[in-house]
C-alpha cells in the first residue's frame, strides 16, 4: 500500500490552523466547517491526518504546498483506516500520545474502505474516525454510493436511487466500539463537546458528519447550515450517541417540521422521484427504532 505524506517535511508550520486559508474547498462545503470545528475542539493539538482518496484529499492542494496544518498521510481508498492503525501503533510505541484522525467521505467509509474500518474498530485500534458524509462520490463525478438516500438523482441514479441508505451507525455499534456519535453542522455546541469526548476516549471512535455538497446536492452555498439544520428537525438525520455498542443517548429530538422543507431545497430530490411520504415512514422506523434502544438501553 503506498502512501503519502504531505505538510511534515518542507518546513511547514504546524501551530497553525488544521485547514488553511487557500484551499481547494468548493463554497458551501461542509467539510470546510467540520475542520475548522474539529480544529477547535482538539484544543490546539496537531492531529496527525489520514485522508484516503476522496474530497479531503484534494483539499491539500498540489504537492509540496499543504493546506492541511498537520501532517497528513494521503492513502489508497480502501486504506484509511489501517494506515491509521500503523501511525497509531507507531505513536504507542514511541510513547507519543497525539491524536490519529481518520478524515475520509462516504466512498471511502460505507463502501470501499468498509473491509479496513470493520477490521480496525473489531481490533479496538486508537484512531479517531470521522466520516463527512455528502451522500455522493462528490470528487470523482457526483456518482450514488450506498450513503446515497433512497429517491436522489445522481450521475448514476438519473432515475433515482431505489436503494436505501445504509445505516453505518448501526453498524459501527455492532462492533462495541467505546464511542460513535452523530454530528451536525447546525449544533455546534453539540458538535464541540462529542468531538472532545472522542478526543479523550481511547480505543477506536467513529463520528458521522452529514456534509452538505452544494455541487452534489444541487443546493445554494449559503444554505449549507441550514440545510442540516432541517435534517435535524425532521429527523432525517438524528443526533445520538452510542456508548460500548450497546447505550444510546439522544441529543436532541425532531419537532415535526416537514421533510419537504429539506428536500425541496435540494435539486437532486426531483419531482418524478421524490416521494415524501415514502421518506417520512423511513424517519418514523429510524425513529421508532433509536427511542427503543434509549428507553431500554440508556446512556
Amino acid at each position: 500500500m503506498t502512501t503519502t505524506l504531505t505538510g511534515c517535511s518542507f518546513g511547514a508550520d504546524l501551530n497553525d490552523s488544521l485547514l488553511r486559508p487557500g484551499n481547494t474547498n468548493c463554497a458551501g462545503c461542509g467539510m470546510s466547517l467540520g475542520l475548522r470545528w474539529l480544529d477547535e475542539a482538539l484544543g490546539g493539538e496537531v492531529p496527525f491526518m489520514v485522508v484516503p482518496a476522496c474530497c479531503g484529499i484534494v483539499t491539500a492542494g498540489a504537492f509540496p504546498t499543504t493546506a492541511y496544518g498537520a501532517p497528513t498521510a494521503a492513502s489508497t481508498f480502501a486504506g484509511a483506516a489501517a494506515v491509521a492503525t500503523g501511525i497509531a501503533s507507531v505513536l504507542h510505541m514511541n510513547a507519543e500520545s497525539s491524536p490519529v484522525v481518520c478524515w475520509t467521505g462516504d466512498g471511502g467509509t460505507y463502501d470501499i474502505g468498509v473491509a479496513t474500518l470493520s477490521a480496525a474498530a473489531e481490533r479496538n485500534e486508537d484512531i479517531l474516525y470521522i466520516c463527512y458524509d455528502n451522500e455522493i462520490y462528490g470528487n470523482t463525478g457526483g456518482q450514488r454510493s450506498s450513503a446515497t438516500p433512497e429517491g436522489v438523482v445522481t450521475t448514476t441514479s438519473p432515475r433515482g436511487k431505489t436503494e436505501r441508505k445504509k445505516d453505518i451507525m448501526a453498524i459501527m455499534a455492532a462492533h462495541r466500539i467505546p464511542y460513535a456519535a452523530t454530528l451536525s453542522l447546525a449544533h455546534r455546541e453539540d458538535f464541540l463537546r462529542k468531538v472532545k469526548f472522542a478526543a479523550h476516549t481511547r480505543g477506536f471512535r467513529f463520528l458521522l458528519m452529514l456534509s452538505p455538497c452544494p455541487t452534489g446536492w444541487k443546493s445554494e452555498a449559503e444554505d449549507s447550515v441550514e440545510l442540516i439544520r432541517d435534517a435535524v428537525r425532521c429527523g432525517i438525520f438524528p443526533l445520538y450517541e452510542v456508548f460500548d455498542g450497546l447505550r444510546y443517548r439522544i441529543n436532541m429530538e425532531r419537532d415535526g417540521a416537514s421533510v419537504n422543507a429539506y428536500c425541496e431545497r435540494q435539486r437532486r430530490y426531483r419531482r418524478e422521484t421524490l416521494d415524501a411520504s415514502l421518506i417520512q415512514a423511513r424517519i418514523d422506523e429510524q425513529w421508532r427504532y433509536l427511542k427503543a434502544m434509549a428507553a431500554a438501553f440508556p446512556a
